[in-house]
């Protein structure tokens, strides 16, 4: 059985909201809304169809098709500059150190400052993969083709890229960070919420958010043990980031107040390690596992394979990593160690 990165096409919307469904809630790029998941393919289908390699406002979305049956089982996309809708929003953890010479004593107040510090930034987010397929490293793939993506089209994608983890969601799918902060100013419940921000973006959160920075002291003790912390099934997701370099930088979601994760473009792991070469044969049987993708933009593909640079710089790689991506002796690959 092998399984592809493709780009997603307007007729994958079904197979889309599907999974959009199974999510559980707290996914803002992944909304089970049928128009609003059609949007995000339209948009998607304009950013594959522009030409100039230039930054815009670009989201690309793709999916994990099982190259036997077709069925689409994953998703992700990625985002080249966000806040230009509207604003990006985050909480940003930070101190207020006062003292006091008659008590000679210093107190430490630890901060929620609402903040627009990550606009411009790229984003790699909506990864999403069914819940059959959790196993053979998919959702690996899934991660780290993003970053091939991003290598192989530069020159659309900024300088520096986030990545925001789902927070703790409790039983009832509520948050216990939006019931301590924000939803107290809102009357909304968490779920609520985030149903709007995903389908009508959050410029309600500057309209209505108190622009002053929250005290967590006078937060309850439910609100303040989550803040920064990935929800359970994200754990994996957060360690991946952290190998590709990714850090925690104090970030928060201002919904649910899960960890968003930040670095340097160009310091990227697998964008930095991926390599272009042109393929001199696809009959290699024993070589180096390795993520290797093929075309630009709608004709982009990924999948697991084996590759061997030849002396003469070319590379070789196994027939079945050829028949996924379509491509023989003469195309040019990109590809990253596994």
């Amino acid at each position: 059985m092998t399984f592809a990165l493709r780009a997603a096409r307007t007729d994958d919307l079904e197979p889309i909201y599907e999974m959009a469904k199974l999510t559980g809630g707290g996914f803002t790029n992944l909304p089970p809304d049928r128009d609003a998941l059609s949007a995000k393919l339209d948009r998607a289908a304009k950013a594959f169809a522009r030409t100039d390699d230039t930054l815009g406002d670009d989201q690309f979305v793709l999916v994990l098709e099982n190259t036997a049956t077709g069925e689409v089982r994953g998703t992700c996309q990625l985002f080249t500059q966000v806040g230009q809708q509207w604003p990006f929003y985050s909480y940003r953890l930070t101190t207020l150190t006062q003292h006091s010479q008659e008590l000679n004593r210093t107190v430490r107040a630890e901060l929620l400052s609402l903040v627009t510090d990550l606009e411009g930034c790229s984003e790699v987010g909506g990864l999403f993969l069914h819940p059959g397929e959790r196993a053979g490293g998919l959702g690996l793939l899934l991660a780290r083709s993003r970053y091939l993506f991003i290598a192989m089209h530069r020159l659309r994608f900024a300088d520096r890229v986030l990545a925001e983890l789902r927070g703790i969601i409790d039983e009832r799918g509520g948050s216990p960070f939006w019931d301590g902060v924000a939803g107290r100013f809102f009357g909304m419940s968490f779920q609520e919420a985030d149903y709007f921000n995903a389908i009508n973006g959050n410029q309600f959160i500057a309209d209505l958010m108190p622009k002053h920075p929250v005290y967590i002291a006078m937060l309850d003790d439910d609100a303040r043990s989550v803040i920064g912390l990935p929800h359970p099934s994200g754990r994996a997701a957060m360690k991946m980031l952290e190998n590709e370099g990714f850090a925690y930088e104090g970030y928060v979601d201002i919904f649910d107040g899960g960890p968003t994760m930040t670095a340097r473009t160009d310091q990227v792991k697998s964008v930095t390690e991926a390599r272009a070469h042109q393929i001199e044969r696809c009959d290699l049987e024993y070589g180096e596992r390795a993520i290797i993708a093929a075309g630009r933009l709608d004709s982009f593909r990924s999948a697991y394979g084996m590759r061997e640079v030849t002396p003469e710089g070319t590379l070789a790689v196994d027939e079945t990593a050829a028949r996924a991506l379509r491509v023989g002796p003469g195309d040019e690959v990109w590809s990253v160690a596994r």
